[in-house]
């Protein structure tokens, strides 16, 4: 396998970025993987080592790039640290996202080991992200997967499920059961628009799960969940990219 670091440019900027993918020339079909609030740190490269064994260019994007350099260490002032996460996150839009990912697909795109459409995956805070980059760049993204994302429904004008309507490609949504930062209105808002506009989806909601249910370094981790989160996505992943 082979792996790297490199700058993706954005309008705002350099976004440093990890990089993995197969061995040889390719090409091969990318996977945009979206952190989740607490950021870069190798549990998400491990994520992206995973995607790529699978057989895609898999991109990680460190989204608090305008930040500088961030990685924030849980094991100090647990507290403290949440605190700065939270407005860390809070410096990232809908707007602002859609440019890096614009700089994103503009990477791929020109990446002589990587084939067009694309997928992406997204935790936490970045679930609404993805989301609003299916109905923003429909013709290049065509596969997402969306787990115990936050945000995807809201009262504001760029609420990600407001691009629904073109939305062209196929969606894997992975909520948990008991999540404080999903409010009840959002899945049967979100379905309704992916139904009301017939786009492909799949809405599932783990049993017995926590918000962070997927990452195997949160208290919150439950593996058969999380396995059964990874193999929709990557089931769906493969019947749009590697046809």
């Amino acid at each position: 396998m082979a792996e790297f670091e490199i700058d993706v440019v954005t309008p705002d900027g350099k976004m440093g970025s990890f990089v993995a993918h197969p061995d040889g020339e390719g090409p091969f079909p990318a996977v945009i993987l979206y952190m989740d609030a607490p950021g870069i740190r190798e549990e998400l490269r491990d994520f992206a080592r995973r995607i790529a064994s699978q057989g895609y260019f898999c991109l990680l994007p460190d989204m608090y790039y305008r930040n500088g350099q961030l990685r924030f260490d849980f094991s100090m002032d647990r507290d403290n640290v949440f605190k700065l996460v939270m407005a860390t996150m809070a410096t990232l839009n809908v707007d602002r996202v859609m440019r890096d990912t614009k700089g994103m697909l503009d990477y791929l795109d020109a990446h002589p080991a990587v084939k067009a459409p694309y997928g992406c995956v997204g935790y936490c805070m970045s679930g609404q992200y993805v989301v609003a980059a299916a109905g923003t760049f429909p013709d290049r993204i065509v596969a997402t997967a969306s787990l115990y994302g936050v945000g995807i429904v809201t009262d504001q004008a760029d609420s990600p499920h407001l691009l629904v309507p073109a939305i062209k490609g196929e969606l894997y949504l992975g909520f948990a059961a008991h999540d404080p930062w999903v409010s009840d209105n959002v899945i049967p808002a979100l379905t309704k628009a992916l139904e009301d506009h017939g786009v492909s989806y799949e809405c599932e909601i783990h049993p017995d799960t926590e918000h962070g249910f997927c990452f195997p370094q949160r208290p919150a981790y439950v593996k058969d969940r999380a396995e059964i989160a990874w193999r929709k996505m990557s089931e769906m992943f493969d019947r749009r990219l590697k046809q």
